[in-house]
């Protein structure tokens, strides 16, 4: 099933006790908030497009076929610097994985916790 967000959607791909497998599309000039969770680490692979991603303190612009790792407690945020759609395969590892485990610090659409 597909989930609608302001800055795109994504669809859960797969899904286990202690993982979740996400298919997320970002929209062109969009991007999630800066945010962490308590209880999953997460896995970004970039499938399209270009990824403006922070991950602690580190901004990162990440291509087709690169990654990165993101443990929990992190800040972190994923963008769309591009003009077409950015494409991310997402793979969270933890105890618990419900959309509730989410800590908002910024968010340019009023999601701030």
């Amino acid at each position: 099933m597909a989930a609608t967000r302001p800055w795109g959607s994504y669809i859960v791909l797969d899904e286990g006790p202690a993982f979740k497998i996400k298919r997320i599309i970002v929209k062109p000039q969009q991007m999630l908030s800066l945010q962490s969770h308590h209880h999953r680490h997460e896995h970004w692979v970039v499938v399209e497009g270009v990824a403006k991603v922070i991950n602690g303190e580190q901004e990162l612009l990440l291509k087709a076929n690169e990654s990165t790792y993101i443990p929990a407690g992190a800040r972190h945020r994923l963008g769309n610097p591009g003009t077409s759609d950015l494409v991310i395969i997402e793979v969270q590892v933890g105890s618990y994985l419900g959309e509730d485990d989410i800590v908002r610090y910024e968010d340019q659409y009023g999601r701030v916790n």
